[in-house]
């Protein structure tokens, strides 16, 4: 297989040296890696510079920032150095907090997360959110672009509405996918690899599923035979 799927794999681990054989395993096969909290709380930058060195895919830097604009934009900078091509901010930081991260790194593509995949219609009752969820994720991916967003994550459910919404040119990201039968697991909105695609996802956030596999490898090829059929 010469051209790699559009898919983002999670390395959520504590280890990092899980993290990098992960990499090494799923880099012929995927587009990107994503390193995401867990991992980068526990080793920091240097998380992603092991990861970059074992892996030569794009780095998806999923550390969800949310804060006052001051303080996104300062966080943004520190992470310069390296050289993000995603880097997720919560929509919900308003216009200007978005604003503040795009500013800070023009060279990466901002991707303003919507409305995380583990909430339901439900809990966004519970938190106040005017939903439905396509109408919350709606709102908030259009307040995001407009602020300067060049990606928006959101569930695979959302996605056709949001590409209708925002136009051709934002990159969709989706976690929230799982392949047929398997287990959704802490996630309320989910669809399958193909069928988010052909919603419109461009770049699909996959980690157990490939990552709890016994040959993390295999598992990788499988879902992007599966996606460049």
């Amino acid at each position: 297989m010469t051209t790699r799927a559009p898919i983002a794999v999670a390395l959520d681990t504590s280890d990092l040296g899980t993290a990098t054989a992960w990499a090494t395993a799923v880099a012929p096969v995927v587009r990107a890696v994503k390193v995401g909290l867990q991992l980068f709380c526990h080793d920091g930058p240097n998380a992603v510079e092991k990861v970059r060195a074992a892996a030569d895919v794009e780095l998806f830097l999923d550390l969800k920032l949310h804060d006052i604009p001051a303080t996104i934009a300062g966080a943004a900078k520190s992470l310069a150095s390296l050289q993000p091509t995603y880097l997720t901010v919560h929509a919900s930081s308003g216009p200007a907090g978005i604003a503040a991260a795009v500013d800070a790194l023009p060279d990466t593509r901002i991707a303003g997360v919507t409305i995380l995949t583990s909430l339901s219609a439900a809990d966004l009752d519970l938190l106040g959110i005017a939903g439905p969820p396509q109408d919350a994720v709606r709102r908030l991916a259009r307040i995001a672009v407009d602020a300067g967003a060049r990606a928006l994550v959101c569930s695979p459910q959302e996605v056709a509405t949001v590409r209708a919404e925002v136009g051709p040119d934002v990159v969709l990201i989706t976690p929230g996918v799982r392949p047929a039968g398997g287990d959704v697991q802490d996630q309320a909105r989910v669809e399958t690899p193909e069928r988010a695609v052909a919603n419109g996802a461009d770049l699909l956030v996959i980690g157990r599923p490939i990552t709890g596999a016994a040959d993390v490898g295999r598992a990788a090829a499988d879902l992007a035979a599966g996606l460049l059929q």
